[in-house]
Parts: structure tokens; C-alpha cells; sequence
């Protein structure tokens, strides 16, 4: 496997792709322990937006993983063929009146477990950090 780039068509069993190739990058950067599960969830959560509210679980549409080491540790970057959307409409999960919504914890959660989270592209590409 090319460590730097990861190709998924857009269907629910690409998400099992997700966690070897974290592996993979785990093992060669040497990246903490207690990292590990959060740059996990925050790229299966980025890869299943990207699936499901991007390319609307379209298996002709590809998500796309790349990755590269900056001097402050890795970041992600994860696109989507889809219409984009604005991160900024997304409303707070933790805000009383949407605690019992189901839907609209991935960006929060990506945004708790990661050190910082970039959207570009009309938020087609998510850029996650992780500082070493």
C-alpha cells in the first residue's frame, strides 16, 4: 500500500480500508499511543462525511486520503466529488436544543480529537492535524 494515498469508492466497506492504512502511518511516524484512536475516529468520521453526505454513498464517486508530515507533525487531508457544503452552518451538538438530534457529532468530534481542522474546497477537503 502507498502510505500517502488512499483511494476509496464510496460505499460503507470502504471504511474497513481506513484503520489499516492509519496503522500503517502509526507504525512508520512512530506516533503515540494515545494519539492513535484519535486520528482513528477523526479519519473514519472525515471518510464516512465524505461518503455519505458527499458523495451521497454514490460507488462511482471516490473519497480520497493523503497525507504529509509538517514540522509540526501530520496532516490529513480528505476530499470528496460532492456539492461541498459550509462548515460553518453545522450547529452545535452540545448545545441543549440539539443534544437529542441524531446527526451532526463527525465535524465536533473530528474538531475535539485532532490539534486543528481546515476545510477548503467548499468543503469538499477536510485538512486534519495532529501535531507530534
Amino acid at each position: 500500500m502507498n502510505s500517502n494515498v488512499l483511494k476509496l469508492p464510496s460505499v460503507a466497506r470502504s471504511i474497513g480500508k481506513v484503520e489499516p492504512y492509519i496503522e500503517e502511518i502509526a507504525t512508520k511516524y512512530n506516533i503515540e499511543p494515545d494519539k492513535y484512536p484519535n486520528m482513528l475516529i477523526s479519519l473514519t468520521e472525515a471518510v464516512n462525511n465524505a461518503i455519505i453526505h458527499g458523495n451521497n454513498e454514490d460507488a462511482s464517486k471516490y473519497v480520497d486520503i493523503k497525507f504529509k508530515e509538517t514540522s509540526t507533525g501530520l496532516c490529513f487531508e480528505i476530499s470528496d466529488e460532492g456539492e461541498g457544503f459550509n462548515p460553518n452552518s453545522i450547529p452545535d451538538p452540545t448545545a441543549p436544543e440539539n443534544i437529542e438530534c441524531c446527526g451532526g457529532r463527525g465535524v465536533f468530534l473530528m474538531k475535539e480529537l485532532s490539534d486543528k481542522i481546515d476545510f477548503g474546497d467548499n468543503g469538499r477537503r477536510v485538512y486534519i492535524h495532529f501535531d507530534f
